[in-house]
Protein backbone atom coordinates (compact mmCIF):
# COMPACT_ATOMS: atom_id res chain seq x y z
CA UNK A 1 0.00 0.00 0.00
CA UNK A 2 1.49 3.41 -1.45
CA UNK A 3 1.02 6.63 1.28
CA UNK A 4 -1.66 7.61 -0.94
CA UNK A 5 -3.49 4.81 -0.11
CA UNK A 6 -2.82 4.54 3.64
CA UNK A 7 -4.07 8.35 3.84
CA UNK A 8 -7.63 7.41 1.38
CA UNK A 9 -7.86 3.92 3.55
CA UNK A 10 -10.42 5.43 5.99
CA UNK A 11 -12.66 7.19 3.30
CA UNK A 12 -15.35 5.26 4.36
CA UNK A 13 -15.77 5.99 7.65
CA UNK A 14 -15.94 9.63 6.91
CA UNK A 15 -17.95 9.84 4.11
CA UNK A 16 -21.32 9.84 6.34
CA UNK A 17 -20.54 13.28 7.69
CA UNK A 18 -19.43 14.41 4.29
CA UNK A 19 -22.38 13.65 2.92
CA UNK A 20 -24.37 15.66 5.45
CA UNK A 21 -22.05 18.29 4.99
CA UNK A 22 -22.40 18.46 1.34
CA UNK A 23 -26.64 18.09 1.42
CA UNK A 24 -26.84 21.20 4.61
CA UNK A 25 -25.00 23.67 2.21
CA UNK A 26 -26.52 22.75 -0.90
CA UNK A 27 -30.32 23.55 1.29
CA UNK A 28 -28.54 27.09 2.62
CA UNK A 29 -26.65 28.30 -0.32
CA UNK A 30 -25.01 32.02 0.86
CA UNK A 31 -24.20 34.58 -2.10
CA UNK A 32 -20.78 36.13 -3.03
CA UNK A 33 -18.84 37.72 -0.16
CA UNK A 34 -22.30 37.02 2.23
CA UNK A 35 -20.73 32.99 3.01
CA UNK A 36 -21.12 33.86 6.62
CA UNK A 37 -22.56 30.33 8.16
CA UNK A 38 -20.44 28.24 5.15
CA UNK A 39 -17.69 30.29 6.31
CA UNK A 40 -18.49 29.23 10.38
CA UNK A 41 -19.10 25.78 9.58
CA UNK A 42 -15.58 25.32 7.86
CA UNK A 43 -13.81 26.88 10.68
CA UNK A 44 -15.40 24.91 13.26
CA UNK A 45 -14.47 21.43 11.04
CA UNK A 46 -10.74 23.00 10.41
CA UNK A 47 -10.61 23.91 14.13
CA UNK A 48 -11.75 20.30 15.25
CA UNK A 49 -9.21 18.54 12.92
CA UNK A 50 -6.64 19.95 14.23
CA UNK A 51 -5.40 23.14 11.56
CA UNK A 52 -4.48 26.37 13.00
CA UNK A 53 -7.75 28.57 11.18
CA UNK A 54 -7.44 32.01 9.74
CA UNK A 55 -10.22 34.41 8.84
CA UNK A 56 -8.42 36.12 5.76
CA UNK A 57 -10.73 38.66 2.82
CA UNK A 58 -14.11 38.73 4.56
CA UNK A 59 -15.93 35.18 4.40
CA UNK A 60 -12.32 33.20 3.51
CA UNK A 61 -10.80 30.50 5.89
CA UNK A 62 -7.56 28.99 5.75
CA UNK A 63 -6.45 26.05 7.41
CA UNK A 64 -2.35 25.07 8.14
CA UNK A 65 -1.42 21.64 9.26
CA UNK A 66 2.34 21.62 10.00
CA UNK A 67 3.26 18.15 9.75
CA UNK A 68 7.65 18.40 9.62
CA UNK A 69 9.64 19.23 7.34
CA UNK A 70 8.95 19.06 3.82
CA UNK A 71 7.20 20.93 1.06
CA UNK A 72 3.81 22.77 1.21
CA UNK A 73 0.69 22.02 -0.70
CA UNK A 74 -2.21 24.51 -0.93
CA UNK A 75 -5.45 23.17 -1.73
CA UNK A 76 -8.49 25.78 -2.43
CA UNK A 77 -12.07 25.29 -2.37
CA UNK A 78 -14.88 28.25 -3.10
CA UNK A 79 -17.83 28.79 -1.53
CA UNK A 80 -20.47 30.69 -2.89
CA UNK A 81 -23.66 30.38 -4.42
CA UNK A 82 -25.52 31.81 -7.18
CA UNK A 83 -28.86 33.84 -7.85
CA UNK A 84 -30.50 30.85 -9.34
CA UNK A 85 -33.81 29.63 -8.43
CA UNK A 86 -33.19 25.63 -8.15
CA UNK A 87 -35.91 23.42 -10.16
CA UNK A 88 -34.16 19.74 -9.52
CA UNK A 89 -36.50 18.83 -7.18
CA UNK A 90 -33.81 17.23 -5.09
CA UNK A 91 -35.11 15.89 -1.68
CA UNK A 92 -32.17 18.50 -0.31
CA UNK A 93 -33.18 21.61 -2.72
CA UNK A 94 -32.30 24.79 -1.87
CA UNK A 95 -34.27 26.50 1.09
CA UNK A 96 -33.29 30.07 0.25
CA UNK A 97 -35.53 32.03 -2.36
CA UNK A 98 -33.45 32.51 -5.63
CA UNK A 99 -29.98 31.29 -4.54
CA UNK A 100 -29.08 27.93 -5.15
CA UNK A 101 -25.45 26.50 -5.74
CA UNK A 102 -25.84 25.67 -9.34
CA UNK A 103 -21.90 25.56 -10.09
CA UNK A 104 -21.20 22.71 -7.77
CA UNK A 105 -19.30 24.81 -4.85
CA UNK A 106 -20.87 22.96 -1.74
CA UNK A 107 -19.11 19.93 -4.05
CA UNK A 108 -15.56 21.89 -3.14
CA UNK A 109 -16.13 22.48 0.12
CA UNK A 110 -17.27 19.19 1.50
CA UNK A 111 -14.72 17.10 -0.69
CA UNK A 112 -11.86 19.76 0.54
CA UNK A 113 -13.28 19.55 4.06
CA UNK A 114 -13.15 15.20 3.39
CA UNK A 115 -9.63 15.78 2.38
CA UNK A 116 -8.27 18.03 4.86
CA UNK A 117 -10.21 15.29 7.63
CA UNK A 118 -8.02 12.64 6.48
CA UNK A 119 -4.56 14.37 5.81
CA UNK A 120 -5.22 14.98 9.57
CA UNK A 121 -5.49 11.84 10.63
CA UNK A 122 -3.06 9.85 8.85
CA UNK A 123 -0.03 12.51 9.68
CA UNK A 124 2.44 9.16 9.60
CA UNK A 125 2.20 9.39 6.09
CA UNK A 126 3.35 12.43 5.26
CA UNK A 127 5.64 15.28 5.95
CA UNK A 128 5.15 18.45 5.41
CA UNK A 129 2.45 21.57 5.40
CA UNK A 130 -1.26 21.04 4.08
CA UNK A 131 -3.11 24.03 3.44
CA UNK A 132 -6.85 24.16 3.10
CA UNK A 133 -7.75 27.22 1.73
CA UNK A 134 -11.81 28.11 1.22
CA UNK A 135 -12.50 31.07 -1.10
CA UNK A 136 -15.51 33.28 -1.13
CA UNK A 137 -16.84 34.97 -4.30
CA UNK A 138 -15.35 33.13 -6.99
CA UNK A 139 -18.41 33.71 -8.90
CA UNK A 140 -17.74 37.73 -9.09
CA UNK A 141 -14.24 36.99 -9.46
CA UNK A 142 -13.55 38.95 -5.93
CA UNK A 143 -12.95 36.21 -3.73
CA UNK A 144 -9.13 35.42 -4.38
CA UNK A 145 -8.45 39.10 -5.06
CA UNK A 146 -9.96 40.43 -1.04
CA UNK A 147 -7.89 37.30 0.39
CA UNK A 148 -4.70 38.63 -1.12
CA UNK A 149 -5.69 42.25 -1.07
CA UNK A 150 -6.25 41.40 3.07
CA UNK A 151 -2.46 39.95 3.68
CA UNK A 152 -3.38 36.05 2.13
CA UNK A 153 0.86 35.71 1.12
CA UNK A 154 1.86 37.09 5.10
CA UNK A 155 -0.25 34.99 6.59
CA UNK A 156 0.22 31.87 5.44
CA UNK A 157 3.27 29.51 4.72
CA UNK A 158 4.25 29.98 0.98
CA UNK A 159 3.22 27.23 -0.78
CA UNK A 160 5.50 25.04 -2.86
CA UNK A 161 2.19 24.51 -4.91
CA UNK A 162 -1.12 25.22 -5.36
CA UNK A 163 -3.91 22.93 -6.60
CA UNK A 164 -7.95 23.04 -6.93
CA UNK A 165 -10.43 21.50 -8.82
CA UNK A 166 -14.26 22.28 -10.41
CA UNK A 167 -17.42 19.91 -10.93
CA UNK A 168 -18.39 19.70 -14.18
CA UNK A 169 -21.10 18.05 -16.54
CA UNK A 170 -19.15 14.95 -17.56
CA UNK A 171 -19.59 11.26 -15.73
CA UNK A 172 -18.91 10.98 -11.98
CA UNK A 173 -16.31 9.11 -11.00
CA UNK A 174 -14.26 10.40 -14.02
CA UNK A 175 -11.31 13.20 -14.08
CA UNK A 176 -9.58 15.63 -16.80
CA UNK A 177 -6.73 17.22 -16.76
CA UNK A 178 -5.02 19.35 -18.80
CA UNK A 179 -1.51 21.52 -19.34
CA UNK A 180 -1.82 25.14 -20.29
CA UNK A 181 -5.16 26.73 -20.91
CA UNK A 182 -7.70 24.95 -18.86
CA UNK A 183 -10.08 28.14 -17.78
CA UNK A 184 -10.53 31.09 -20.36
CA UNK A 185 -9.60 34.76 -19.19
CA UNK A 186 -13.11 36.45 -18.53
CA UNK A 187 -13.79 40.39 -19.37
CA UNK A 188 -17.41 42.09 -18.56
CA UNK A 189 -17.16 45.26 -19.73
CA UNK A 190 -19.43 48.56 -19.48
CA UNK A 191 -19.71 50.95 -22.34
CA UNK A 192 -21.73 54.08 -22.11
CA UNK A 193 -21.71 56.35 -25.81
CA UNK A 194 -23.33 59.99 -25.66
CA UNK A 195 -25.03 61.51 -28.04
CA UNK A 196 -27.64 64.57 -28.64
CA UNK A 197 -31.10 63.97 -27.58
CA UNK A 198 -33.94 65.48 -29.77
CA UNK A 199 -37.63 64.80 -30.31
CA UNK A 200 -38.05 61.80 -32.83
CA UNK A 201 -39.78 63.91 -35.38
CA UNK A 202 -36.54 65.80 -35.64
CA UNK A 203 -33.81 63.45 -36.11
CA UNK A 204 -31.58 66.21 -37.69
CA UNK A 205 -31.34 68.15 -34.28
CA UNK A 206 -29.88 64.72 -33.01
CA UNK A 207 -26.31 62.64 -32.33
CA UNK A 208 -28.49 59.26 -32.28
CA UNK A 209 -27.11 56.97 -29.65
CA UNK A 210 -29.22 54.00 -30.41
CA UNK A 211 -27.99 54.27 -34.20
CA UNK A 212 -24.31 54.75 -32.76
CA UNK A 213 -24.49 51.49 -30.45
CA UNK A 214 -25.81 49.68 -33.52
CA UNK A 215 -23.01 50.44 -35.86
CA UNK A 216 -20.50 49.57 -32.49
CA UNK A 217 -22.06 46.35 -32.37
CA UNK A 218 -21.72 45.50 -36.09
CA UNK A 219 -18.17 46.21 -35.85
CA UNK A 220 -17.25 44.58 -33.16
CA UNK A 221 -18.15 41.36 -35.02
CA UNK A 222 -14.88 41.75 -36.95
CA UNK A 223 -12.35 41.53 -33.39
CA UNK A 224 -12.62 38.20 -34.07
CA UNK A 225 -13.44 37.26 -37.92
CA UNK A 226 -10.56 39.52 -39.40
CA UNK A 227 -8.30 41.22 -36.15
CA UNK A 228 -7.47 37.70 -34.64
CA UNK A 229 -5.49 35.46 -36.00
CA UNK A 230 -6.96 32.16 -37.10
CA UNK A 231 -6.45 29.21 -34.59
CA UNK A 232 -6.13 31.87 -31.65
CA UNK A 233 -9.47 31.63 -29.35
CA UNK A 234 -11.40 34.34 -28.81
CA UNK A 235 -15.37 35.41 -28.44
CA UNK A 236 -16.85 38.68 -27.82
CA UNK A 237 -20.75 39.11 -26.59
CA UNK A 238 -22.41 41.46 -26.66
CA UNK A 239 -25.15 40.65 -23.96
CA UNK A 240 -27.26 43.89 -23.54
CA UNK A 241 -27.95 47.56 -25.47
CA UNK A 242 -29.86 49.87 -23.33
CA UNK A 243 -31.01 52.91 -24.92
CA UNK A 244 -34.21 55.17 -24.85
CA UNK A 245 -37.42 54.72 -23.42
CA UNK A 246 -39.96 55.42 -25.65
CA UNK A 247 -40.76 55.69 -29.24
CA UNK A 248 -40.63 59.58 -29.97
CA UNK A 249 -37.80 60.50 -28.14
CA UNK A 250 -34.09 59.95 -29.33
CA UNK A 251 -31.76 59.64 -25.85
CA UNK A 252 -28.55 61.21 -25.06
CA UNK A 253 -26.87 57.94 -24.64
CA UNK A 254 -26.87 54.39 -25.00
CA UNK A 255 -24.79 51.57 -22.79
CA UNK A 256 -23.46 48.17 -24.08
CA UNK A 257 -22.94 45.22 -22.08
CA UNK A 258 -19.95 42.96 -23.69
CA UNK A 259 -18.22 39.62 -22.37
CA UNK A 260 -14.90 38.94 -23.91
CA UNK A 261 -13.31 35.17 -23.39
CA UNK A 262 -9.79 34.21 -23.73
CA UNK A 263 -7.13 31.80 -23.78
CA UNK A 264 -3.98 33.85 -23.73
CA UNK A 265 -3.20 37.27 -22.27
CA UNK A 266 -1.35 38.70 -25.63
CA UNK A 267 -4.94 37.99 -27.15
CA UNK A 268 -6.68 39.33 -24.26
CA UNK A 269 -4.93 42.81 -24.80
CA UNK A 270 -5.44 43.12 -28.64
CA UNK A 271 -9.17 42.30 -28.15
CA UNK A 272 -9.66 44.84 -25.73
CA UNK A 273 -7.30 47.61 -27.33
CA UNK A 274 -9.64 46.64 -30.71
CA UNK A 275 -12.89 47.08 -29.11
CA UNK A 276 -11.97 50.42 -27.42
CA UNK A 277 -10.76 51.27 -31.09
CA UNK A 278 -13.51 50.48 -32.65
CA UNK A 279 -15.62 52.48 -29.73
CA UNK A 280 -13.82 55.37 -30.04
CA UNK A 281 -13.80 55.57 -33.97
CA UNK A 282 -17.42 54.98 -34.14
CA UNK A 283 -18.01 57.54 -31.50
CA UNK A 284 -16.28 60.20 -33.78
CA UNK A 285 -17.45 59.10 -37.22
CA UNK A 286 -20.95 59.85 -35.47
CA UNK A 287 -19.98 63.56 -33.86
CA UNK A 288 -20.55 62.03 -30.34
CA UNK A 289 -19.98 65.23 -28.48
CA UNK A 290 -17.94 63.45 -25.72
CA UNK A 291 -16.21 60.54 -25.28
CA UNK A 292 -17.09 56.93 -24.79
CA UNK A 293 -16.47 55.65 -20.83
CA UNK A 294 -15.70 52.29 -20.31
CA UNK A 295 -15.98 50.28 -17.12
CA UNK A 296 -14.66 46.83 -16.66
CA UNK A 297 -15.83 44.46 -13.85
CA UNK A 298 -15.95 40.70 -13.21
CA UNK A 299 -12.98 39.96 -14.42
CA UNK A 300 -11.42 36.47 -14.38
CA UNK A 301 -7.85 35.78 -15.17
CA UNK A 302 -6.55 32.96 -17.32
CA UNK A 303 -6.48 29.44 -15.79
CA UNK A 304 -2.97 27.85 -17.18
CA UNK A 305 -1.92 25.12 -15.84
CA UNK A 306 1.88 24.09 -15.02
CA UNK A 307 2.94 21.34 -17.24
CA UNK A 308 5.41 19.92 -14.60
CA UNK A 309 2.71 20.01 -12.03
CA UNK A 310 0.26 19.06 -14.06
CA UNK A 311 2.03 15.82 -15.34
CA UNK A 312 2.70 14.38 -11.91
CA UNK A 313 -0.55 15.08 -10.50
CA UNK A 314 -1.97 13.40 -13.74
CA UNK A 315 0.37 10.64 -13.30
CA UNK A 316 -0.45 10.22 -9.38
CA UNK A 317 -4.30 10.41 -10.92
CA UNK A 318 -3.88 7.78 -13.12
CA UNK A 319 -1.87 5.35 -11.00
CA UNK A 320 -4.49 5.60 -8.51
CA UNK A 321 -7.83 5.55 -10.09
CA UNK A 322 -6.77 4.16 -13.58
CA UNK A 323 -6.12 5.18 -16.60
CA UNK A 324 -9.58 4.37 -18.04
CA UNK A 325 -10.34 7.50 -15.36
CA UNK A 326 -8.67 10.16 -16.45
CA UNK A 327 -8.83 12.04 -19.47
CA UNK A 328 -7.46 15.06 -21.38
CA UNK A 329 -9.63 18.25 -20.44
CA UNK A 330 -10.75 20.17 -23.34
CA UNK A 331 -10.37 23.74 -22.27
CA UNK A 332 -13.66 25.86 -21.09
CA UNK A 333 -15.10 28.93 -21.89
CA UNK A 334 -15.90 29.33 -18.49
CA UNK A 335 -13.85 31.06 -16.51
CA UNK A 336 -12.17 31.09 -12.63
CA UNK A 337 -10.23 33.45 -10.11
CA UNK A 338 -8.29 30.94 -8.33
CA UNK A 339 -5.08 31.43 -10.41
CA UNK A 340 -4.62 34.69 -8.37
CA UNK A 341 -3.96 32.56 -5.42
CA UNK A 342 -0.84 30.89 -6.62
CA UNK A 343 -0.18 33.70 -8.95
CA UNK A 344 0.19 35.99 -5.83
CA UNK A 345 2.73 33.42 -4.05
CA UNK A 346 4.40 33.36 -7.13
CA UNK A 347 4.33 29.59 -7.38
CA UNK A 348 3.12 27.09 -9.92
CA UNK A 349 -0.11 25.23 -10.11
CA UNK A 350 -2.81 22.64 -11.39
CA UNK A 351 -6.52 22.60 -11.73
CA UNK A 352 -8.11 19.73 -13.03
CA UNK A 353 -11.83 18.85 -13.70
CA UNK A 354 -14.17 16.12 -11.62
CA UNK A 355 -17.11 14.47 -13.53
CA UNK A 356 -20.22 15.19 -11.49
CA UNK A 357 -23.34 13.42 -13.86
CA UNK A 358 -24.76 10.06 -13.19
CA UNK A 359 -22.56 7.70 -15.39
CA UNK A 360 -25.28 5.71 -16.94
CA UNK A 361 -27.09 9.48 -17.88
CA UNK A 362 -24.07 10.58 -19.52
CA UNK A 363 -23.21 7.81 -21.37
CA UNK A 364 -26.65 7.12 -22.79
CA UNK A 365 -26.70 11.03 -23.57
CA UNK A 366 -23.54 10.94 -25.52
CA UNK A 367 -25.14 7.94 -27.04
CA UNK A 368 -27.81 9.43 -28.69
CA UNK A 369 -25.92 12.84 -29.22
CA UNK A 370 -28.29 14.53 -27.26
CA UNK A 371 -25.47 15.55 -24.30
CA UNK A 372 -25.72 19.33 -24.63
CA UNK A 373 -29.83 19.21 -24.61
CA UNK A 374 -30.11 16.40 -21.46
CA UNK A 375 -27.26 17.01 -19.16
CA UNK A 376 -27.33 20.30 -17.46
CA UNK A 377 -24.91 22.25 -17.08
CA UNK A 378 -22.95 24.41 -14.38
CA UNK A 379 -25.67 27.36 -13.46
CA UNK A 380 -28.44 25.68 -15.03
CA UNK A 381 -31.09 25.49 -12.36
CA UNK A 382 -31.21 22.02 -13.21
CA UNK A 383 -27.68 21.27 -11.97
CA UNK A 384 -27.30 18.99 -9.92
CA UNK A 385 -23.88 16.29 -9.08
CA UNK A 386 -25.04 12.96 -8.23
CA UNK A 387 -23.48 12.26 -4.50
CA UNK A 388 -21.45 9.70 -5.03
CA UNK A 389 -18.93 8.63 -6.88
CA UNK A 390 -18.77 12.65 -6.96
CA UNK A 391 -17.97 13.09 -3.11
CA UNK A 392 -15.50 10.38 -2.71
CA UNK A 393 -13.76 10.67 -5.87
CA UNK A 394 -13.52 14.34 -5.10
CA UNK A 395 -11.87 13.20 -1.75
CA UNK A 396 -9.08 11.29 -2.75
CA UNK A 397 -8.34 13.58 -5.72
CA UNK A 398 -7.75 16.34 -3.35
CA UNK A 399 -5.81 13.42 -1.27
CA UNK A 400 -3.68 11.83 -4.06
CA UNK A 401 -2.70 15.23 -5.43
CA UNK A 402 -1.45 16.51 -2.46
CA UNK A 403 0.40 13.28 -1.96
CA UNK A 404 2.34 13.45 -4.99
CA UNK A 405 4.62 16.38 -2.85
CA UNK A 406 3.94 15.39 0.38
CA UNK A 407 4.87 11.91 0.80
CA UNK A 408 7.58 10.93 3.26
CA UNK A 409 10.97 9.58 1.60
CA UNK A 410 11.34 5.95 1.83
Amino acid sequence: MNSSDTVVAGLDSELGWVREMYTHLHRHPELSLKEHQTSQLVQEKLTAFGYKVTRIGGTGVVGVLTNGTGPTVLARADMDALPVTEATGLPYSSEVDGVMHACGHDVHVSTLLGAAKLMADNRGAWSGTYIALFQPAEEVGAGSKAMVDDGLITKVPRPDVALAQHVMPFAAGTLATTAGPVLSAGDSLKITVHGMGAHGSMPHMSVDPVVLASSIVLRLQTVVSRETKPGDFAVVTVGALNAGTTSNIIPDRATLRLNIRTYDNQVRSAVLGSIERIVKGECVAAGSPQEPEFEYYDQFPLTSNDKSVTDQVTEAFTAHFGADTVSRATPQTASEDFSRIPDAFGVPYTFWLLGGVDPDTYQAAVAKGTVSRDIPANHSPLFAPVIEPTLSVGIQTHVVAAMTYLTKDA
